[in-house]
């Protein structure tokens, strides 16, 4: 049987993952902790990977159950580390001064801030998938592939994609279960300009989307549903909650179609 492998949340949007071995699984079927917390600008807009390429020159590590926030500047050895209830304005304060505009730290702890806001669930992918995405692109370890695409839940004793086993061609949901929790695949996750860049020194690799893509679509699996695809920057599947069960996933827990 396949079991889940390896569980990462990442409380602060855009920031540095947090490795778990079991996770609670919100109403709304998000990961508690999971994106929790977010940097937002002046206008309130995130300030992600995907808008700002300096997130990458930050190494921000918040822990959520401690309500601490340590950083550092990737190009120094210093670290800060704040309170996030007790010295938020001085948090504040130091990132602005990094991000040179203003900027707050906000937080949802009831679901976080999804980055697909449709299908809450969490991003799910086989580990076996990971060092074949590597070898599209010589020189990039299994771990730093894994930080490009930031998938929450790992799959252990599971084929090279399949996660591609979790939607179907007519969109309908298709059940799955994780220990007692059901969830449901619903599509194959689009990927933004992020994965492009190297997640510690944000350095572009050429034409990455392109080379992904034309690799993805010559080994999507034969069995997976290409109608799915409008086009093959996408990888790991993204999820919505059917029912709780004990409400909890845990490293090892059995996972099987429905």
């Amino acid at each position: 049987m396949s079991r889940l492998s390896r569980i990462t949340i990442y409380p602060l949007k855009s920031f540095d993952g947090l490795v778990v071995e079991e996770a609670r699984v919100l109403s709304n079927g998000a990961l508690q902790h999971d994106r929790q917390f977010s940097l937002v600008d002046p206008s309130g807009m995130f300030i992600n990977a995907k808008r700002t390429a300096t997130v990458h020159g930050l190494q921000l590590q918040l822990d959520p159950v401690g309500r601490s926030l340590t950083a550092r500047r990737r190009s120094q050895t210093e670290t800060v580390r704040w309170s996030i209830d007790s010295q938020r304005i001085a948090l504040e304060r130091w990132l602005s001064d990094y991000f040179e505009l203003e900027v707050r730290l906000i937080e949802e702890p009831n679901g976080g801030f999804p980055d697909d806001t449709e299908a809450h669930g969490p991003t799910i992918i086989s580990a076996a998938t990971w060092p074949a995405v590597a070898e599209w692109f010589p020189g990039l370890t299994v771990e730093n592939v894994r930080d490009r695409f930031r998938a929450n839940l790992e799959v252990e004793d599971a084929d090279c994609f399949w996660e591609d086993n979790l939607f179907q061609a007519d969109s309908a949901p298709l059940p799955f279960r994780i220990g007692s929790v059901l969830f449901a695949g619903t599509n194959p996750c689009q990927r933004c300009v992020v994965p492009s860049r190297d997640p510690m020194t944000g350095e572009v690799w050429p034409e990455f989307a392109r080379q992904f893509a034309a690799m993805r679509n010559e080994q999507l699996p034969t069995w997976a549903a290409r109608e799915r695809f409008n086009h093959f920057y996408r990888l790991t599947t993204n999820t919505r909650l059917i029912e709780q069960g004990d409400g909890i996933v845990r490293v090892g827990d059995g996972v099987r179609l429905v």
